[in-house]
């Protein structure tokens, strides 16, 4: 049996944690279990426990990187657009899209996982950093929090309500109300 070097080693677990996140995102922490991720990247569950201590560590090693990976993503809206208002405003128009809507697995991590973390405190601390994080992209203190707290809310909202006339109206009201948290 050949043991795998360190360069797989890093990419798998990489793997690892993307699938999880994702898995976590789309269906709750709860309900996707160790051998669903490892099920899902074609690896075994004895492959899991060379790489994490625990579900618990992959969970916060996959909230991390999720938030990671989105604070990337805006701050390069920043560079792609004509300033930080137009990347704001791009954001809003996507975040609040139906598109992001019905995939939840591949979009922000504050909606994502915000059911899960609000019953589960152990996990809080690195959800709590991802959530000021993203909320000073947006807009310094105060108003970054309102307004990603209208959009977080916002999409919550559109979910739990998609396939009705309201999930829509939802989300045109809310572009409305954060296009004006920040003017």
């Amino acid at each position: 049996m050949s043991r795998v070097s360190q360069a797989e080693a890093r990419a798998n677990r990489k793997r690892v944690v993307e699938s999880a996140s994702r898995l976590f995102r789309e269906k709750g922490v709860r309900e996707v279990s160790v051998a669903d991720v490892m099920r899902s990247i074609g690896m075994t569950q004895g492959g899991f426990y060379k790489q994490f201590a625990s579900k618990t560590a992959l969970v916060d090693e996959a909230t991390a990187e999720a938030f990671s990976d989105m604070l990337r993503r805006l701050e390069a809206m920043d560079d792609t657009h004509d300033g930080h208002d137009a990347a704001w405003s791009s954001l809003i128009d996507s975040y609040l899209s139906p598109e992001t809507r019905d995939n939840p697995g591949s979009g922000c991590p504050a909606a994502g996982f915000a059911g899960d973390f609000a019953r589960e405190p152990e996990w809080r601390d690195t959800y709590a950093a991802g959530i000021r994080d993203m909320a000073g992209w947006i807009a310094p203190e105060d108003t970054g929090l309102a307004a990603l707290s209208t959009l977080v809310g916002a999409l919550l909202l559109a979910r739990a309500t998609a396939g009705s006339p309201l999930s829509e109206e939802i989300l045109r009201a809310a572009r409305k109300a954060a296009a004006r948290l920040t003017e």
